[in-house]
């Protein structure tokens, strides 16, 4: 397993994801499932910053990544303000662009693009975010 510790700031994404790419530069994902594990985890530390501390280097932003035989786990956490992202309204698909909001895809991004995606706020003080994604994509039967 890898870890590292990130200041919650939008200047430090940019090694969040060389520290994630250079993790899985060896494992059998294809160039869409990298680009979607980069997406994922881009999305999910920019809401950690942006929602969880409200703004920018208030925290920092642990990731934790485990190469499976199938896949990988990211956990991402954060010792900001927790939230129920069952509380997130779905978003708008269907409206023009210009008349949708311009926030709000995040949670639905993230579930959409991993195979699995856990947002856990059992612990007091910690939210964490685990992320799957397989090596061969689920399929539904």
């Amino acid at each position: 397993m890898l870890t590292a510790t990130f200041p919650a700031r939008s200047d430090h994404l940019s090694a969040i994801s060389a520290f994630v790419m250079d993790a899985i530069k060896d494992a059998p994902f294809d160039a869409r499932q990298r680009y979607a594990i980069d997406l994922a985890v881009d999305e999910a530390c920019s809401n950690v910053i942006d929602h969880a501390y409200g703004g920018e280097d208030r925290g920092e932003i642990k990731i934790s990544l485990e190469l499976l035989q199938t896949g990988i786990r990211i956990t991402i956490q954060d010792h900001g303000a927790p939230f129920d992202p069952d509380c997130v309204a779905a978003p708008d698909l269907t409206s023009p662009l210009e008349t949708r909001n311009e926030r709000g895809l995040g949670v639905f991004l993230i579930r959409e693009i991993m195979d699995e995606a856990e947002y856990d706020f059992s612990v007091p003080g910690v939210n964490q975010l685990t992320m799957v994604k397989f090596f061969t994509a689920k399929r539904e039967s």
